[in-house]
């Protein structure tokens, strides 16, 4: 299987896949699988997303295994060492091989010395003997580890134990601390384990109330010392008293239930003891907590009595924990594993009703209801019955018919217990059944309701040995729902939805159930409408919406929501930001129309996010957020709540969705805020009110590049209108009046969020007053004040002058640039366009490689056909022409002859013999080079061989003069071959490689020229990269769109964009190319063959034509017709059709006599010249000369094609690398180190001369040696700039530029010190790779020989070589008797054979055919 193409597609995240799967068959480790609606490549394995070998190894992944030694889930080929045993753990070997630690002893003492650990490591790791090791404890904690010998499966290993004063802390209410360590192998942590360090003290301060039970029942070996009342871990420290040696034994209290006591009572509470003999007499004391303490009096040695117990609550009831203490020491208590507790309440407290009061008899208190809940006494009666149930309020008032609703009634007296109510609700005849978990004595009733036969309303009762009843009324009614907006959106979720219906208010539980069991969450009702937010959708799709009250059925409605394919943004401009925020991004994508709200966020360093405006289905605008500091951040969009994931991001592999979600392709540079000035820095500036006022704002240089709707300027609250922006100045005034009265306003400029106050403007009075006190006081002074004011006015002039110059000069720099800008822009979305249409049409119009071989090795025959309309046929490609009777014996010369120059010592001295001829010119050499490659074609190995020698010869005659100069030109057969040789092997990277780039740069080149004006007669344009095909005028042009058919094309009409300037032939070339551009330019009809007809209305229309009787004729010469002459509208209506008969009478456009016709400019009268002013002469000179900078504007525009190609050029690609160019450039490194040739600048010359000047400048010249396309004078020139930066990258003399260098070296000067680089690079890149062995190399040429088999006729080459050799038969006769090789295997002898078939018939025949 061959890949012939491979791009990346999006495949939805744990989406199924079909059981039909394919390897890629280029690298195994990628696989083919489809999904319901796309096919992806994925990775055979997600090994990374297993952390731990259990996980690796229990996945059963049989790809996947664990690298032991680098702690990761890896293929086993990308594991270290991984052929050797141990080192990776395949799924096959299960979990139980993997690494795992035990530690001895597991438990530490902290009170006691250890020399050290032992370390039992098992599982599948190599001999770690020799290795460097340590243990490591975390935090950057580490001690000696060591292995004693080499083992396998199960290690031993000693370690020191971590020093004492790094053991951790205890936590606290713990008497241990576990410890995590790990075996360090060669810098990383293979293997862990735990063990426990512990302190037996500790656990009688941790569980005091069990000391003893906790002590001796703890994990490692406590003990328990009565006497001291303490826990030790060594039992020769407990004195010689009987002490306990299991929980069982310790002295302890035991449970005993107690009834509740009233707060304030006094009674004698008894506590049962165990194990209590050895504490009999000794002093107790019974705590019940927050110093409530009584005395405790032995009855026996089992029972101790709490004597005068008197405890008090202020709250409904509260529980005492009862423990007895040592007296005199209270940290010291009897253990009670199970505690006893005494409940105190208080009837005064919790019982505001006789309901509640006397429910608490439940409970165990003795309360009556009188005027209030009291204790009762031991002679008062039983409690009787309580008052009739008192609703206050019911909710909700009204629930579905179906039933189900959670009515919550709340009043007083609703019943003791729920027993007296269970079966006391009802709603007119509906019972309601009350919910046990949700009912509160007396306060608090929930129920659930039974289903109504229909519609009714009535009030609600409560029957508790009396009846109560509500005011309100519940109403049970049947909901609708009619329909829902927005009907669609994106399958991400988020939309908030709204159900439109009556009686939606009703019931307790409202859900909202997407696509059946998805809810649709921040629920929000009225009586006739619901909203909510819709979760997210598994696949764009149709889905009901099912709208469920009290969990019951769905309301019948039809309701159905449809996901869409979710929004995707493209592009965010611009991309920097000020860091105070607030510079509005304009965000592009697709699908904003189901966008409800959207915010923009940064990583990092943002502040609070920001909200979006949606503008459109394409557009949406938000302010960016301010930042903390200047720093380039994602940003992250929330569309609909949700945050926005790149779906993009899983392409490839089966990335995380987390990962994709939160990778954001989009980032924005933070920058400082700009900073302004006034043109002279000064703080205030004074203004006399009713003048004019004209502000110059001086910006400090910075990127980010703002434009002039960015800046806001204002003096005070009145707007300054902004007329002139540049990078470094803006300019703006004000019209209206600042008021009479004298004050000071600030000069604020705004950019985003950011403010800054520049200056401050000082109103003055009016002169008036001071010129007339002035002339008062004296006239001397006055005329001193007019002399200054004179004085001052011609300063101002003066300043004013020289701002308007400064604002002139800024203004046009600011035009280039926007120029430049507006121009990229266009020329961007033009070949958006264009690549576009190459990805779903025909594609690329490459030549076929017959024709480009052709066309390459035979350049000279090409042009001499010219441009024809039908694609040329070479004698190569054809019959061999020569008439039957002469066939028998020339077929037998040809093939005698081909053996002949297979054979390898007769060719090397053929062509050394023809070279040697003074009259075998370049161009001959060239031929037979060609005739040669032809030839021997389908065996591109022995080509190359004998190439090899030839070129052994050539180093050794170069290496003795200027080794440097070898190469440079193609003056030999040997250095054509080579050129040949270079073809065929980059074919390949011609075609899938540079192809699409190139032919980008061409249709952008060809774009950008038509954009402006072009001279049909001089063929000079508004927009080139030569100097000297520069339309130095400026001519105003501006575009047509026109509506244009073509009959007999058998397409729509098209709009075809034309300039007011074009001349007609202009105009229907380019018709022709928009009707035609998926069609090869050999089968387009020309220009002369169609006819352009314009319906200026129902009734009338014209044939337009370059020349006819409207032409105007200026200074004797007949102008050209324009569309503007025509007064063609925008939007006109005209119809292109093909003649019959060509009307050659006008003849090409540019082949017209430029004395008798011209189209935009007329053509300079050098002899006119004198006769002129000098104003004019020197505007004649030097003002074309600004028109230089549309120059850079063309060279801005395509920067980016022209990297691209270059890029493409310059790089290799690891599918395919360049096998030719490797072999060819190792074989030059060889002949040199042969030579002692060690000057790296020789080799990179070679190198050079042999592959970009050789071949890529030969390409870059030629556009028509690989597409079917028109190569027009212009574009050959530009093409020629480009062909130059290209040669001047390769080069390594430095460039010496000056002013009186030519603008097309110039032009690039900035750029070609990184392109070399990129050269450099390139050289080394083949450098390192793998050198190639004779077999590799020919078998790679027999596989390219193999792919053009049977192109060419090799008998016309053949026929044609001989020509060569009947022409030189004696000097090759002469050459061949002198070799020695050639006279042993008498090799002039079957050249004599050859030519006695030949000689006779060959002239005859040719003359006949």
């Amino acid at each position: 299987m061959q890949v012939v193409s491979r791009r990346v597609v999006t495949v939805a995240y744990g989406e199924p896949v079909h059981h039909v799967m394919q390897f890629d068959p280029a690298d195994s480790g990628y696989l083919y699988l489809m999904t319901s609606h796309q096919m992806a490549r994925v990775k055979v394995a997600a090994c990374n997303v297993h952390s731990t070998c259990g996980d690796c190894v229990g996945a059963a992944d049989a790809y996947c295994g664990w690298c032991a030694l680098e702690t990761r889930c890896t293929l086993q080929q990308d594991c270290a060492n991984s052929s050797q045993q141990h080192f990776w753990t395949s799924a096959s070997e299960g979990p139980s091989r993997c690494p795992a630690m035990t530690v001895l002893p597991a438990e530490i003492n902290v009170r006691q010395e250890y020399p050290g650990m032992i370390l039992q490591i098992s599982g599948s790791l190599p001999s770690l003997s020799g290795m460097e090791m340590a243990c490591d404890y975390g935090k950057n904690i580490r001690t000696v580890a060591r292995v004693p010998g080499p083992a396998f499966g199960h290690q031993i290993a000693y370690c020191n134990l971590l020093p004492r004063d790094r053991f951790p802390p205890f936590p606290p209410n713990q008497d241990h601390v576990t410890v995590e360590m790990s075996v360090r192998v060669n810098g990383r942590n293979i293997v862990k384990a735990n063990f426990t360090i512990y302190d037996c003290s500790r656990t009688a301060q941790v569980y005091p109330h069990t000391a003893c039970t906790s002590c001796l029942s703890a994990q490692w070996p406590c003990f328990w010392c009565s006497q001291q009342h303490s826990c030790v871990s060594n039992q020769s420290r407990c004195e010689a008293s009987p002490n306990p040696t299991s929980p069982q034994d310790c002295p302890r209290t035991l449970l005993s239930p107690l009834a509740p006591v009233p707060t304030g009572g006094s009674q004698n509470i008894l506590v049962p003891l165990a194990n209590a003999a050895f504490f009999q007499g000794a002093a107790l004391e019974c705590s019940f907590g927050l110093e409530e303490i009584f005395e405790a009096v032995w009855v026996n040695e089992s029972i101790v009595r709490c004597d005068q117990v008197v405890l008090h609550t202020t709250q409904k009831s509260q529980v005492f924990p009862l423990s007895l203490q040592l007296k005199g020491q209270p940290a010291r208590f009897l253990d009670s594993p199970e505690p006893m507790t005494v409940v105190v309440y208080n009837c005064a407290m919790g019982s505001p009703d006789c309901s509640q009061c006397l429910g608490r008899e439940d409970l165990g208190h003795l309360c009556v209801w009188s005027d209030g809940c009291r204790l009762r006494g031991p002679l008062q009666p039983m409690p009787g019955t309580c008052p009739a149930p008192e609703i206050r309020a019911i909710e909700p008032l009204s629930g579905p018919l179906d039933g189900g609703t959670l009515l919550t009634i709340r009043g007083r007296n609703l019943g003791r217990r729920l027993s007296d109510v269970a079966h006391g609700v009802w709603i007119g005849g509906v019972a309601c059944e009350p919910l046990p978990d949700r009912y509160t004595v007396s306060e608090e009733i929930v129920c659930v309701t039974g289903p109504a036969p229909g519609p009714l309303s009535d009030i609600v009762t409560v029957n508790a040995s009396k009846e109560g009843k509500s005011r309100d009324r519940f109403s049970y009614v049947l909901p609708l729902v009619h329909s829902l907006e927005p009907p669609m959106g994106p399958k991400a979720g988020g939309t908030r939805i709204t159900i439109h219906g009556n009686d939606l208010h009703v019931g307790s539980e409202l859900q909202v159930l997407v696509n059946d069991t998805d809810p649709c969450t921040e629920l929000m009702r009225t009586d006739t409408s619901i909203t909510c937010t819709v979760p997210e959708g598994a696949l764009p799709a149709p889905v009901p919406v099912c709208v469920r009250f009290e969990r019951r059925g769905c309301v019948h409605g039809n309701l159905t929501f449809w996901y869409m394919q979710n929004p995707v943004i493209t592009a965010i401009s611009p991309r920097r930001s000020p860091v105070s925020g607030g510079r509005t991004i304009t965000v592009a994508g697709e699908r904003f129309h189901m966008v409800q709200n959207v915010s923009m966020a940064v990583h990092h360093i943002g502040r609070e996010p920001t909200l979006c405006k949606v503008l459109n289905s394409t557009l949406i605008t938000c302010p960016s957020p301010g930042a903390l500091s200047n720093a380039s951040a994602p940003v992250d969009f929330f569309i609909n709540g949700r945050a926005y994931a790149d779906e993009v991001a899983v392409t490839e592999e089966l990335l995380d969705p987390e990962e994709a979600q939160r990778g954001s392709r989009f980032r924005l540079d933070y920058l400082p805020n700009p900073q302004f000035s006034t043109a002279k820095r000064e703080k205030w500036i004074k203004h006399h009110p009713g003048e004019p006022l004209t502000l110059v704002i001086h910006k400090e240089q910075d990127s980010l590049g703002l434009q002039s709707h960015e800046y806001r300027v204002k003096i005070g609250q009145v707007s300054c209108d902004i007329q002139i922006v540049s990078d470094r100045i803006i300019h703006c005034s004000v019209n209206e009046s600042l008021g009479a009265a004298e004050g000071q306003l600030p000069i604020t400029i705004q950019v985003g969020n950011f403010n800054q106050t520049i200056a401050t403007l000082q109103l003055g009075g009016s002169e008036t007053a001071i010129v007339v006190s002035i002339v008062i006081c004296s006239v001397l002074l006055l005329l001193s004040v007019v002399a200054l004011f004179i004085f001052c006015t011609k300063s101002r002039r003066a300043e004013r002058y020289w701002q308007k110059t400064l604002l002139q000069m800024e203004e046009m720099e600011s035009q280039i640039r926007e120029e430049i800008r507006k121009g990229f822009a266009e020329l961007q979305t033009d070949m958006t366009d264009l690549t576009k249409e190459l990805n779903r049409s025909q594609g690329i119009p490459f030549l076929e490689y017959k024709h480009f071989v052709t066309r390459t090795f035979f350049p000279k025959t090409l042009n001499s056909q010219g441009s024809s309309q039908a694609q040329e046929t070479h004698p190569l490609l054809g019959e061999w022409k020569i008439p039957e009777s002469c066939r028998p014996n020339m077929e037998e010369g040809i093939s005698l002859f081909s053996s002949l120059l297979n054979n390898k010592h007769f060719l090397i001295v053929f062509v050394h013999a023809l070279e040697q001829q003074k009259d075998f010119a370049v161009r001959d050499r060239c031929s037979l080079a060609s005739l040669l490659t032809i030839a021997l074609h389908g065996k591109l190995e022995y080509y190359t061989s004998i190439m090899k020698e030839l070129l052994v010869d050539l180093i050794d005659a170069s290496a003795a003069k200027n080794p440097k100069l070898m190469l440079r030109r193609t003056e030999s057969v040997v250095e054509k071959m080579l050129t040949n040789w270079m073809s065929i092997c980059m074919y390949s990277c011609l075609r899938e490689t540079v192809g699409e780039p190139f032919f980008l740069l061409l249709c952008a080149i060809k774009q950008q020229i038509n954009k402006g004006s072009i001279d049909a007669i001089t063929g000079k344009a508004r927009y080139t990269l030569n100097e000297e095909w520069l339309l130095r005028e400026n001519i105003e042009a501006k575009p047509r769109n026109l509506n244009v058919s073509f009959q007999g094309c058998g397409m729509d009409s098209l709009s075809v964009r034309a300039m007011d300037t074009d001349t007609l032939t202009q105009v229907k070339e380019k018709i022709l190319e928009a009707f035609c551009k998926n069609v090869p330019y050999s089968q387009w009809p020309r220009a002369e063959d169609v006819d352009l007809e314009w319906f200026a209305s129902s009734t009338q229309s014209y044939i337009l034509r370059d020349l006819d009787d409207t032409s105007v004729v200026e200074d004797g010469r007949k102008k050209l017709n324009t569309l503007a002459h025509y007064k063609i509208p925008e939007g006109a209506s005209l119809a292109m059709s093909l003649i019959d008969k060509k009307d050659n009478t006008l003849g090409r456009v540019k082949d017209l006599d430029t004395e008798k016709y011209f189209h935009l400019v007329l053509p300079t009268d050098e002899l006119a010249e004198p006769k002129k002013s000098h104003r004019q002469s020197h505007r004649k000179k030097v003002l074309p000369e600004i028109y230089l900078t549309r120059l850079l504007s063309t060279k801005g525009t395509l920067q980016k094609f022209l990297d691209d190609l270059f890029k493409a050029i310059l790089s290799i690609r690891e599918d395919k690398p360049p096998l030719a160019v490797k072999y060819f450039f190792d074989f030059l490194e060889e002949q040199a180190e042969k030579r002692g040739i060690s000057d790296p600048d020789t080799l990179h010359i070679w190198k050079t001369n042999s592959l970009p000047l050789r071949f890529w400048v030969n390409i870059l010249k030629n556009p028509q040696f690989v597409f079917d396309i028109d190569k027009t004078d212009h574009i050959d020139a530009c093409l020629s700039v480009i062909a130059q930066a290209f040669i001047d990258a390769c080069s390594i003399s430095d460039l010496q530029l000056g002013k009186d260098s030519p603008t097309n070296k110039l032009l690039y000067a900035k750029e070609i010190p990184e392109y070399r680089k990129i050269v450099q690079r390139y050289y080394k890149q083949i450098q390192d790779m793998t050198p190639l062995s004779e077999q590799e190399m020919n078998a790679h040429l027999a596989e390219e020989s193999r792919k053009y088999q049977n192109e060419f006729n090799t008998n016309v080459a053949m026929a044609e070589i001989y020509k060569y050799a009947k022409r030189y038969r004696p000097q090759i006769m002469a050459a061949l008797e002198a070799n020695p090789t050639a006279r042993r295997t008498q090799l002039q002898h079957k050249f004599e054979q050859v030519v006695a078939l030949m000689e006779d018939n060959i002239y005859e025949c040719y003359s006949e055919a």
